[in-house]
């Protein structure tokens, strides 16, 4: 599929329309983030490596990253496509022999496996949000506000429940409420894919973190 505009949007909505087969686009993100290979080259080429040798690898680098980025994710691209940059110039200056050690090749492990980190803990962000939303309105709006999933700082529960005009242990009751629900599969199996825990005893142990909460509610009355 292609493209054509005589002027190529910016912001996310270029990489979006760059990744849909805009040339127009992609060409703009290409001229607008070369400086990014020319940084890492000059960090890491030394030894028999020359500019030249690592050049064309560092741009089909930032070229993968251009159509891979997803800026949804809470990572710049900068990080994200310097990251992928830095692992492709070692890793085709490895097969070739030549010497680059500006930049360890531990180090260079270490920046792309960061990356991945911080888009998995936005992924994992985004999952829980759209879960949270999925809730009755007020238990969702409670879990919002304890676990400071609108981007502000957690609230205590004295705080909700002045927000409310309940007591404490009511905005408690309805926080662990939420929690309960969260756990149910309808809810949490996305979320737990992503965590590792969509097996039968993590279900196991989730059924009975809600049963012992509800015998302690029972106990209360």
């Amino acid at each position: 599929m292609s493209i054509v505009h005589p002027f190529p949007p910016k912001g996310p909505a270029a990489f979006a329309c760059a990744q849909a087969g805009c040339r127009v686009c992609l060409d703009a993100l290409m001229r607008q983030h070369e400086g990014l290979v020319h940084h890492v080259l000059r960090r890491q080429v030394s030894g028999t490596a020359t500019y030249d040798d690592v050049l064309q690898e560092g741009r089909i680098a930032l070229w993968q990253a251009i159509l891979h980025f997803d800026p949804q994710r809470g990572v710049t691209f900068s990080t994200y496509a310097g990251a992928a940059i830095q692992y492709r110039i070692w890793d085709t200056a490895q097969r070739a022999d030549p010497v680059i050690a500006d930049l360890p090749a531990n180090s260079v492990l270490d920046a792309l496996e960061a990356v991945e980190e911080d888009l998995w803990r936005a992924t994992v962000r985004e999952v829980l949000v759209e879960a949270v939303s999925q809730l009755p309105e007020r238990l969702s709006q409670v879990i919002t506000a304890a676990y400071g999933l609108d981007g502000q700082p957690p609230r205590t529960l004295v705080a909700i429940g002045r927000h409310f005009g309940v007591t404490k242990e009511m905005a408690r009751y309805w926080r662990n409420n939420g929690l309960v629900l969260l756990r149910l599969p309808s809810f949490s199996r996305r979320l737990r894919q992503l965590c590792g825990q969509d097996n039968r005893t993590a279900y196991a142990r989730s059924q009975s973190l809600t049963r012992a909460w509800l015998r302690g509610r029972r106990r209360r009355r």
